[in-house]
């Protein structure tokens, strides 16, 4: 029986244009450059400005993948939107049918995804699964997040860590098994007991915004840095290493490492435990911080802009985040040009 393949046909991205250096956030936070950089290996990131929410920035990066696709926004461009994002335009209704309604898709359907820094990774994972089961030809996949707004002013270890942005692909079905660009595998995972590890208190049905008033502090971004970098690692190892002997590639046949650029020494970690070379993992976490669910697509549009990704390259994708989630993808890389 014939099984419909899914390849990587367009890839886009983009960032709010205020940087943010980590000499600017040491004038207002009890830290230095060297401290920032020695436990993160982040020197600046984007912040959006006044006004400027996720969709916005989702729908710039939209525009560019569907272009980079070949593909005028516009009704039939694609028959699904996925949106992954923590930090949506309101928590009712989901930024996605907003986001499609602003490229002119018509009326697909569209749906917001929250793994948090691993919501790319399913975005992909269940978009994908809707093209193989022929409910779509063409999806858009973005991640997108606005993590200034949600970040306590005060708080040192967040701030300096987390940046803004987003970046889409376009998926399609594609008729051959020797196509560059192909989805090849995918694994993902959840271990809800870990939740308090990364976590905003306040705003849900849980701890709710009215009487009595949440804790000021409950209503920000929360995380515990140690318990995180060990589950970061150990999790985004395994289930890149059940990709990698599902299919049965060695480590040297990986030629580009793309993870969830959350902290250096995560990345780093990781490289070492699935026997990788440090050079043939993507790094551009420096540049834009941990932008969460953009941080891959974010990832891999610099590599492409700068000609380390070919095509027919072997690439593997990881990621973790809240939930907690985490996951893993290989594909081919397609020949494509980023927008």
């Amino acid at each position: 029986m014939h099984t419909t393949s899914v390849a990587l046909v367009g890839l886009g991205s983009y960032l709010p244009p205020q940087r943010i250096s980590n000499e600017a956030l040491c004038e207002r936070l009890d830290t230095t450059d060297e401290w920032i950089t020695s436990r993160t290996g982040i020197r600046n990131r984007h912040w959006a400005g006044p006004g400027v929410a996720t969709g916005d920035l989702a729908v710039e990066a939209g525009h560019r993948a569907l272009k980079s696709a070949g593909l005028e926004a516009g009704p039939g461009a694609v028959d699904l939107v996925v949106l992954a994002t923590t930090t949506p335009d309101n928590p009712c209704p989901a930024t996605a049918p907003d986001v499609a309604s602003r490229l002119g898709l018509g009326p697909i359907a569209a749906y917001d995804i929250a793994a948090v820094c691993s919501g790319f990774l399913y975005a992909l994972a269940a978009a994908s699964a809707q093209i193989t089961a022929g409910q779509a030809q063409r999806a858009l996949v973005i991640g997108a997040e606005t993590y200034s707004t949600i970040l306590n002013p005060t708080d040192r270890t967040t701030n300096v860590i987390f940046g803004d942005g987003a970046g889409a692909v376009v998926l399609s079905a594609a008729s051959g098994q020797d196509e560059a660009g192909l989805l090849l595998a995918v694994e993902l995972g959840s271990d809800g007991s870990g939740r308090d590890l990364i976590t905003i208190p306040a705003g849900g049905s849980r701890q709710r915004a009215t009487t009595p008033a949440p804790d000021a502090d409950d209503r920000y971004f929360t995380m515990r840095g140690k318990q995180v970098f060990t589950q970061a690692v150990n999790r985004m190892t395994e289930s890149s290493q059940t990709v990698l002997d599902r299919l049965g590639w060695a480590a040297d046949q990986v030629d580009w490492l793309v993870g969830h650029q959350a902290n250096a020494r995560i990345l780093n970690a990781v490289a070492r435990g699935l026997s990788i070379p440090a050079e043939r993992a993507v790094m551009n976490l420096d540049r834009v911080g941990n932008t969460s669910a953009a941080s891959i697509p974010l990832a891999l549009a610099d590599a492409a802009g700068d000609g380390s990704l070919t095509p027919g390259a072997r690439v593997l994708l990881t990621a973790f985040g809240g939930g907690l989630t985490w996951g893993a993808v290989a594909l081919t890389w397609p020949d494509i040009v980023a927008a």
